[in-house]
C-alpha cells in the first residue's frame, strides 16, 4: 500500500534522494520482512548501505551518554544491536504509546468509544472529585493530553508539576498539557470498558501476535498513593520487543499479512495539523493518541525528518521510528527503579539520564552512518 507520508512528503522526498526507484523498491520488498522466533541481522545488502566505522561511533557515542541498550532495524532486519537488549527495564512513558495500540484495537471492535465524555463513563475521583465541567472531557480529548482537567496526581515529574495549568482554566480538548492524570485516567477507563487487565490485554492483542520474546502479562505492575484514585500503570520490557513494537507500526499495523492494529488508527497517531508548546520547551512538533509525531519541521535537535514519530520514556527509553528510511531505532537506559511506588518513580523518572539533547544528536550519528547519505 501506498502510504499517505508519501503523498503528502513525495516531492520533498524525491528532492532528498530518499525515494529513488531503486530505493522505493527495496522498501516495498522489505514490507514482507518481519522477525521470526528472534531478529534477523541484516542481509548483505541492507550492510552495504551501512559504514561500519560510523556505526562503532553511534557506540561509543551512546556509551558516553549511557544508553544501556540499543537497536537500528531498517528494512525489518537488525543493523546493529548492543547492550542488554534482552534486559526488561521499565520503559516510564513509553507504556502511553503502547496502550494507545489497545485503544485503536477496542475501539474499532466496538468496546470502547473514544467519543464519550468521562460524565458518560462515570469517572470521578477521590478525595478531591472531578467539576461537572471537567466530566465534559471525552476520552478522546485524554489520548491527545488535551482534557482540561489539571487534577493533582500522584506520579509526576517537577517539570509537570511547574507546568501543571489551574482547575477550571481551559474547557477540554482545547489546550495540550502533558497530563500525567490523564494517562492515568486512561488506564483506568481501559480496564473498566474491557474488563481486561492492560498486561493481559498487551500480551494477548499485541505481544504474541507479534512474536515478542520477552513480554508477559505480569510485565505490567501499577502504583499510586493518596491524591488520586487512578493508578499509574507501568510496563516492564525489553529492547528487542519494544523494536517489533516499532516495526509494527512502521507496518501500518500490519504483521505477517495480519492487520494487528487498525491502519486508520496507526495512521492517526502518527500524523497531525496541530504544533504544540511545552511551557520552558517551546514548541515541541504534534502529539496525537499518546505518540509524539513531527509537525512543522519539529520532533528531535538536530535530526528531524518528515513524518517521523516515537514513543518516548524518561531517561532516554526511545522508539523512533522513520518512515522515509524504513528505520526504527530503540534506545534504554538502566533505570530501572528500585522499588514500585509513586515516590521512588517520580525521583528516577526526574533523574534526567539520557536527554532528548543528546538523544537527538545519537540519531544524527545514526543518519550520518548511512553510505552515501
Amino acid at each position: 500500500m501506498f502510504s499517505p507520508l508519501k503523498l503528502k512528503y513525495g516531492p520533498l522526498f524525491l528532492l532528498l534522494g530518499l525515494l529513488s526507484p531503486a530505493a522505493a523498491s527495496a522498501q516495498t520488498k522489505s514490507q514482507e520482512i518481519f522477525p521470526g522466533k528472534s531478529w534477523t541481522h541484516a542481509s548483505v545488502r541492507v550492510e552495504a548501505d551501512w559504514s561500519k566505522e560510523k556505526l562503532a561511533a553511534v557506540r561509543a557515542y551512546a556509551d558516553s551518554i549511557q544508553c544501556s541498550a540499543a537497536m537500528i532495524v531498517q528494512g525489518g532486519e537488525v543493523v546493529d544491536a548492543w547492550g542488554d537488549i534482552d534486559k526488561k527495564i521499565d520503559a516510564y512513558s513509553v507504556r502511553k504509546s503502547l496502550i494507545s495500540s489497545l485503544y485503536g484495537i477496542y475501539s474499532a471492535e466496538g468496546v470502547i468509544d473514544i467519543n464519550q465524555t468521562l460524565e458518560q463513563i462515570g469517572i470521578d475521583d477521590t478525595p478531591d472529585p472531578l467539576t461537572k465541567a471537567e466530566k465534559q472531557a471525552r476520552l478522546v480529548d485524554l489520548l491527545r493530553a488535551r482534557s482540561g482537567v489539571y487534577h493533582i496526581v500522584d506520579f509526576e515529574t517537577e517539570i509537570m508539576k511547574k507546568n501543571r495549568p489551574a482547575r477550571g482554566s481551559h474547557p477540554p480538548g482545547t489546550y495540550f498539557y502533558y497530563n500525567n492524570w490523564d494517562y492515568n485516567v486512561v488506564g483506568t477507563i481501559f480496564e473498566k470498558e474491557t474488563g481486561k487487565k492492560i498486561g493481559d490485554a498487551f500480551y494477548e492483542r499485541i505481544a504474541k501476535p507479534l512474536g515478542m520474546e520477552d513480554f508477559q502479562p505480569g510485565d505490567v505492575f501499577y502504583f499510586g498513593g493518596p491524591i488520586s484514585i487512578h493508578r499509574a500503570y507501568h510496563f516492564e520490557i525489553t529492547a528487542r520487543d519494544m523494536a517489533r513494537f516499532g516495526l509494527l507500526y512502521l507496518r501500518h499495523g500490519r504483521w505477517n499479512g495480519k492487520q494487528v492494529v487498525p491502519e486508520a488508527w496507526v495512521e492517526k497517531s502518527t500524523h497531525t495539523s496541530e504544533m504544540v508548546t511545552v511551557n520552558g520547551l517551546g514548541e515541541v512538533g504534534g502529539y496525537e493518541y499518546l505518540w509524539w509525531v513531527e509537525y512543522g519541521g519539529v520532533h528531535f535537535p538536530e535530526a528531524t525528518l518528515p513524518g517521523m514519530f516515537s514513543a518516548r520514556g524518561a531517561n532516554g527509553h526511545y522508539i523512533l521510528v522513520i518512515p522515509t528510511l524504513d528505520l526504527v531505532i530503540v534506545t534504554r537506559t538502566d533505570t530501572d527503579p528500585p522499588a514500585r511506588d509513586a515516590k521512588t518513580l517520580t525521583e528516577w523518572a526526574d533523574k534526567g539520564v539520557l536527554t532528548k539533547a543528546q538523544f537527538g544528536h545519537l540519531v544524527k550519528l545514526i543518519l550520518d552512518a548511512r553510505n552515501g547519505h
